[in-house]
């Protein structure tokens, strides 16, 4: 097992820093160790120490945790359930505690879901939605738009909102805070 996370760790290190385009010689610089030290460590002929990590994950952006987390993908498939509440489906596309606390999920928006102008709804917080099918009526404060497949939106929740589908079923994937989650998605 600990030879595994070496390996994970590793392999980080010098994915991320191939991701930003830099030699070894340039994150050598960065967490001030030598260009054969990293070299050294990204092949496995050294081992890395707690005290060269601190400063590698510093450079690279990241944090240690995130560095050394274990590369445990034994589930990588999500399936969610359908919950449907008047005239939409919900399923929940991310598990909990996803980083920044968001929640992803697809909605289905029928004709059976309406909206009345006069009940929009307020919450704190920021909406993200992507149009996958159909046409979505973005009802947002006075305005109304209309927001075909292909298109996305993104909105304050503290301005009043609400959407329906128009002409049959639509349907969207969606990103919430905390806040949006609760407000939206059946519990």
């Amino acid at each position: 097992m600990e030879q595994e996370i070496d390996a994970v760790v590793r392999q980080r290190i010098r994915g991320l820093r191939l991701a930003k385009g830099w030699t070894l010689d340039s994150l050598a610089a960065r967490c001030y160790l030598s260009s054969s030290t990293l070299s050294r460590i990204e092949t496995g002929h050294r081992r890395v120490a707690l005290d060269q990590l601190v400063p590698i994950a510093r450079a690279l952006g990241t944090t240690l945790d995130q560095l050394v987390e274990p590369a445990n993908d034994e589930d990588v498939v999500i399936r969610p359930e359908p919950h449907t509440e008047a005239g939409m489906t919900f399923w929940n596309l991310s598990r909990d505690q996803t980083p920044g606390n968001v929640t992803v999920a697809k909605v289905r928006l029928t004709g059976e879901h309406t909206v009345d102008p006069n009940s929009l709804r307020v919450h704190p917080g920021r909406e993200w939605f992507t149009v996958i099918s159909g046409t979505i009526r973005l009802y947002l404060g006075e305005r109304v738009i209309l927001v075909p497949p292909g298109q996305a939106a993104e909105f304050s929740t503290m301005v009043p909102h609400g959407m329906s589908a128009v002409d049959g079923p639509a349907e969207i994937v969606s990103i919430f805070d905390h806040d949006g989650e609760r407000a939206h998605l059946p519990g």
